[in-house]
């Protein structure tokens, strides 16, 4: 009996999500994995298809990368009702969603490739698909094909784990999770998820022609270091941690300035109220084109301040030189199940200032700086470590645009995802015809 191998021409990949690639279902990484996993399956010639909550005004099936990616969006009947986004609408939503996706993936996708002799894996993300998952391994033993599909359920959180049945969703799927951090979270659930990390797009690797951009907003601002950082207003995310490093810095006589990008959490008042208690200052950067440039051009129009926030979302093509040429970029969460942002940073050349969670890529000192304590002083210190070892800061953006290359999506799915489906498929006694 020869060894089962799953190549394009033999296996059709289908993945259920609430997030997509649509500006509207974009709500946070969920959207950046699903979109990343999905182009890069197709890319290697995989047949895949894409189920999430889209845009409601967009082709509700459309077929991308020459045919191989079919992204289908759900709910759109529900979301013209709804245009706050994906999770507007959210329960009536998931309801249609649970109710609707397993015959139309069983009549649609599932039993068509079968008939081409085709081996079908259903990957299915976050609590809003477990009961899909669950409906759709019954409904799949009432047709008699359970033992033909492969079906993976993977968490990228602990978000609502406790409206998930795990006895059932682990029963009918192989639970898989993101790193080792949320492996051990979910130990406490009486679960051993498989770790399948996430993986970066390889354009974030390539050289670009914005080398010493920043370096010259240095030069112009008088500014000894320039930090970074983004991401929703959440006591997770540490903000005051790092408002409290920039005014130490700032106190001991650094010329430093903040750049950061907020959401708008309720938490974000309680952030700025800690700006104001230190009597640090404030500047609101309204941008008209989003570009670098817009970004240096109004930072050097008004007068200087210690924070520079940012108004408008920050596109790829401004945050890569910032990731690039900043001193520190501060993704310095308390809780982070991945880390995507740390990935990203260092495939860029930057320098993160990581926790101590699911950033499991991360070397301390070698590829990044990872942070032990919530001490404000502890992002100081290693921050002007960093500026007085110009040759240590080199070698840890050296090695870790190193790292990030390890975890570009085309090696996570070659190294990683296809060897552990071979696993999975022989456990689950799925066999191929």
């Amino acid at each position: 009996m020869h060894e089962f191998k799953i190549k394009p021409e033999n296996t059709e990949f289908i993945i259920l999500s609430f997030e997509g690639p649509d500006d509207y279902s974009l709500a946070g990484g969920l959207g950046t994995r699903v979109r990343g996993l999905s182009k890069n399956l197709s890319k290697l010639g995989y047949s895949t298809h894409l189920f999430f909550v889209g845009d409601p005004y967009s082709p509700g099936i459309e077929q991308q990368m020459e045919g191989k990616l079919n992204i289908y969006r759900w709910c759109q009947w529900i979301s013209r009702h709804h245009d706050g986004g994906v999770y507007d609408g959210e329960e009536n939503k998931l309801r249609d969603f649970e109710e609707s996706i397993p015959r139309y993936i069983t009549d649609n996708i599932i039993m068509p490739a079968l008939s081409k002799r085709k081996l079908v894996v259903i990957m299915a993300e976050e609590w809003h698909t477990a009961n899909t998952v669950i409906s759709l391994s019954d409904y799949l033993h009432y047709r008699g094909i359970r033992d033909r599909v492969v079906i993976l359920w993977n968490a990228n959180n602990i978000y609502s784990f406790h409206r998930i049945n795990w006895g059932a969703l682990n029963y009918t799927s192989q639970i898989t999770t993101v790193s080792k951090y949320m492996k051990h979270q979910m130990w406490g659930y009486g679960l051993n998820p498989i770790v399948i990390p996430n993986g970066i797009p390889e354009n974030f690797l390539r050289r670009h022609s914005y080398s010493g951009r920043c370096r010259e907003l240095h030069e112009k601002t008088g500014a000894d270091m320039i930090l970074l950082k983004l991401g929703r207003f959440s006591p997770d995310k540490r903000w005051h941690m790092a408002i409290r490093a920039l005014s130490i810095l700032k106190n001991k006589g650094r010329k430093v300035f903040l750049i950061m990008k907020g959401g708008n959490e309720p938490f974000g008042g309680e952030v700025f109220m800690e700006i104001q208690q230190l009597g640090l200052t404030v500047r609101d950067i309204d941008l008209d084109k989003c570009t670098l440039d817009d970004l240096q051009e109004k930072i050097l129009q008004g007068p200087p301040a210690d924070i520079y926030n940012v108004l408008q979302f920050m596109p790829e093509s401004m945050l890569k030189p910032l990731y690039a040429e900043c001193d520190a970029v501060l993704a310095n969460s308390g809780h982070e199940p991945f880390g995507l942002v740390g990935l990203e940073v260092m495939a860029c050349g930057g320098i993160t200032f990581l926790g101590s969670t699911g950033e499991d890529y991360a070397i301390p000192f070698r590829n990044s700086i990872v942070l032990e304590t919530e001490d404000p002083n502890e992002i100081a210190s290693y921050v002007e470590f960093l500026h007085r070892r110009p040759i240590t800061n080199k070698g840890i953006r050296k090695m870790a645009k190193s790292t990030a290359r390890m975890y570009t999506w085309k090696n996570v799915i070659h190294s990683n995802l296809l060897a552990r489906l071979v696993q999975i498929k022989e456990t689950q006694g799925v066999r191929h015809e």
